[in-house]
């Protein structure tokens, strides 16, 4: 990592000035007491006001049923009976229990910014704040509403106002690490005002109550503005989700100053983070889905006209995740920075389902959709209909490579803002459902070495490394400097024996003076075949590793001259991955491991203690294969993958 004088040089060229002169602002306002002084207590006047604003149009108990199967109904009282005992899913996890409430007295939210040590007092047995902030984001209400509202059960209800009246009671605002941030403030100003509606008929919602709630979601509300220079700073999600909560909390109590605001920076935010080619500016595919759940959220509510460019660049991004969506699963590629976000839980599929949200995108920004399903809920409660129009996920147009079976995503970006993993010219390989070479995910941002985020690295990624060095520089835990861009391009093949063929190359090893180019080849017979070719701009030895982080399962490895072959089984039979290098080497020039849950079972070398790990969801991580081939070379080298499929004759 270079030094702190060379990383803020580079910042300032590489970043801008303008988000790195908003983040002093916003650190120079924390240490002088700014924001201690300027953000009040406030207090909702109008008390002759103090009911339930009716901001979305609930879809009808029937349909609901109608959306949800039999199952999908005995799961969603299973999770919202497990809530009302004490317990939620964390990141789409397992139950854990639901932690509201702190045993120290609590300070202002700025002394926890400016003197971070005094979160140990609070969180001693936890690393990361994110296990804190998580339960008090009320995801959980969404569930127990859900249940709440085809049930009619006031248990649900009930449950819903001991959590928000312990909160409300052991974090009053503005103290605590629960209002450290206004991200959290606005993610609770959206769960809050949705929960607002649906508990609203209960028996259980008495005056008093319904008054706590609405000074609640103003105090929320008010957190937000002063603090926006922060998200600004950022241009991420921050930026999303505290300007749509500030447009929901000036529709909410008709305050016309909040709502210009959120609108004003909603729309600003949208049209700069997505890009031309429909991808959001974190390069994440979960982050996406945040940022399109936020956008929908707006829509629901939505009393203006989103503009023209809002428009087209939320149709571009409905197009991008739909284009990734894997047509067996309902999974992505876990594509960069997965912090385990899912801010609108309004289905009862798993966490990494992405169809609930690719359905509700596509049926308002793209005026298509996929098949109906039970992942149509999320659909229904937003209002968004059914529409005549629909497309398979394997069918709809993407300039991703496809087979009768398999698929793959060829990562290939060019970047305008701050990236998360170095993942240049990583390839995810799908068949027929299954992560076949997949990406490691994030596990943790938040915890001593060796898991203070290192799964951003190239080495872990489907990828080639040079020399043990990243593609890029790390400057940071969540900075990442000397952007690499990379080029692709699909090429038209006329032998009818290959289905199709992608070209790509970057540039993050010029610096050593190697340039790397990767040619992906899908055949009839849904062969798949990998180039990887260093070329050498300048005369020196390297040590190349190429790397594939491979579905877990019973393994079967053969050492060869020039590679090495390997053979996982699968559910559906075994799976052969061969592996050569294309050019004579000695045994001293030539290393093969195979690692898994970061122990070396096969081979030389020294594991990792990330390595040979997969993380679905944020502060999990399950076993996979780490196949590593390194060569030292001084000259010119080609890698050659090919994954071979069991056909159904021969596959069981």
């Amino acid at each position: 990592m270079p030094s702190q004088f060379v990383t803020a040089i580079k910042a300032l060229f590489q970043l801008g000035l303008e988000p790195l002169a908003l983040n002093a602002l916003y650190k120079f306002r924390l240490w002088t007491g700014h924001y201690r002084r300027t953000i009040p207590e406030p207090r909702y006047s109008n008390i002759e006001l103090l009911n339930i604003v009716h901001l979305f149009s609930l879809p009808s108990r029937n349909e609901l049923l109608e959306t949800m199967s039999k199952d999908g109904q005995a799961a969603l009282l299973k999770e919202a009976d497990q809530i009302v005992g004490g317990k939620f899913r964390m990141f789409g996890g397992e139950p854990v229990p639901l932690q509201l409430t702190f045993n120290e007295p609590l300070r202002h939210w700025t002394d926890y910014e400016t003197h971070p040590q005094l979160l140990a007092t609070h969180y001693s047995q936890v690393s990361d704040i994110k296990f804190i902030w998580e339960p008090a984001r009320f995801g959980w209400a969404f569930t127990l509403g859900r249940a709440y509202y085809v049930t009619q059960n006031e248990k649900y209800a009930e449950a819903f106002w001991k959590y928000f009246e312990s909160f409300s009671e052991s974090n009053p605002p503005y103290l605590g690490p629960h209002w450290m941030n206004g991200q959290e403030a606005a993610l609770r100003v959206m769960s809050l005002v949705w929960a607002a509606q649906v508990f609203e008929t209960a028996s259980v919602t008495n005056p008093e109550r319904r008054g706590q709630f609405i000074q609640s979601i103003y105090a929320h509300a008010n957190r937000i503005p002063s603090t926006l220079i922060y998200a600004r700073s950022q241009n991420n999600n921050h930026l999303i989700t505290e300007s749509a909560a500030m447009y929901t909390a000036g529709l909410f109590f008709n305050e016309s100053k909040w709502r210009a605001l959120g609108w004003r920076w909603l729309n600003r935010a949208l049209q700069n983070q997505i890009s031309d080619y429909g991808e959001y500016i974190q390069h994440s595919a979960n982050y996406h889905r945040v940022m399109l759940q936020t956008a929908l959220f707006v829509h629901a509510i939505k009393k203006d006209d989103w503009p023209r460019a809002t428009s087209q660049a939320l149709t571009r991004a409905a197009h991008w995740l739909f284009s990734m969506l894997d047509p067996a699963s309902g999974r992505t590629p876990n594509l960069g920075a997965n912090d385990g976000a899912l801010i609108l839980p309004l289905s009862s599929t798993p966490f990494d389902d992405f169809r609930p949200t690719v359905q509700a995108a596509a049926r308002a920004f793209l005026q298509t959709g996929l098949p109906a399903g039970v992942w149509d809920e999320l659909s229904v409660w937003l209002g968004l209909p059914a529409l005549e129009r629909t497309s398979d996920s394997d069918a709809y147009l993407s300039d991703h490579l496809r087979a009768a079976n398999s698929w793959a995503y060829l990562r290939a970006s060019r970047f305008k803002s701050r990236l998360s993993h170095m993942d240049q010219l990583h390839l995810d390989l799908w068949w027929r459902g299954l992560n076949i070479a997949q990406d490691a995910g994030t596990y943790l941002y938040n915890a001593d070495a060796p898991w203070d985020n290192p799964l951003v690295s190239t080495r872990v990624h489907n990828a080639v490394t040079v020399d043990g060095r990243d593609q890029m520089t790390r400057g940071g835990r969540f900075m990442t400097l000397d952007w690499s861009p990379a080029h692709s391009k699909n090429v038209l093949e006329a032998d009818e024996r290959i289905l199709g063929r992608a070209l790509a190359y970057h540039k993050g090893y010029q610096r050593l003076g190697i340039r790397h180019e990767r040619e992906v080849t899908v055949f009839a017979d849904e062969r798949w075949q990998i180039k990887d070719k260093l070329l050498f701009t300048q005369p020196a030895t390297h040590v190349f590793r190429l790397h594939w982080l491979l579905m877990d399962g019973e393994w079967k490895i053969e050492n060869r001259e020039q590679g090495v072959g390997i053979r996982v089984k699968s559910k559906y039979g075994w799976i052969a991955l061969n592996i050569e290098s294309g050019i004579r080497i000695s045994k001293s020039e030539y290393r093969v491991s195979l690692i898994r849950a970061g122990e070396l079972i096969y081979g030389t070398g020294q594991p990792l203690p990330f390595e040979g790990w997969v993380s679905p969801t944020y502060g999990v991580k399950v076993p996979a294969l780490s196949l590593a081939v390194e060569v030292t070379s001084s000259k010119m080298i080609t890698f050659t993958s090919e994954f071979i499929f069991p056909t159904i004759d021969n596959g069981r």
